[in-house]
């Protein structure tokens, strides 16, 4: 692995002169830092994407809302299917009208 490109071996992009994780405060503070460069004011006030782990939860939001199937989302986020719709099930909106769709859909076909 060349110093300048390339994942540390357990797949971390970013990582510390001798191939290890940053701390958590570290995390943190260029996260909050980076906050500021990246929204404007009012946004940098929010809650909106104030840790990390933020994004994470809104990008399995977005998929499970775009219709993944939660076993999929589920492992593409490392968590089993139990965690997921316990942990998500309060984020999947507004699917009411295409489940019934479907449903109507498998019964005529």
């Amino acid at each position: 692995m060349s110093r300048r490109t390339g994942v540390a071996p357990d797949g971390r992009l970013f990582r510390t002169e001798s191939g290890k994780a940053f701390s958590g405060s570290t995390v943190s503070k260029i996260w909050n830092e980076g906050r500021g460069y990246a929204f404007p004011p009012d946004v940098v006030a929010s809650p909106l994407a104030a840790r990390p782990y933020d994004l994470r939860h809104a990008a399995v939001s977005l998929w499970l809302n775009a219709g993944v199937h939660a076993p999929e989302a589920a492992e593409r986020a490392g968590h089993g299917v139990d965690v997921m719709l316990r942990v998500y099930a309060k984020c999947i909106d507004g699917q009411r009208e295409m489940a019934n769709r479907r449903i109507l859909e498998a019964l005529a076909g």
